[in-house]
């Protein structure tokens, strides 16, 4: 199976955009690790969205 490689490029400017990483940092991740880290920013996102 293939990853979608607009999903990937979703995934690594999400990342970066909230954590402020670079673009090696992300790419060094193993996609089960970036796809975690994409899914605990949408969650505090939300609770954080909600909160207010």
């Amino acid at each position: 199976m293939t990853y979608a490689t607009d999903r990937v490029h979703e995934e690594i400017a999400y990342i970066a955009y909230h954590f402020h990483w670079g673009l090696e940092d992300i790419l060094d991740l193993e996609h089960r690790d970036r796809r975690r880290y994409a899914e605990q920013i949408a969650t505090l996102v939300t609770r954080a969205t909600a909160e207010r």
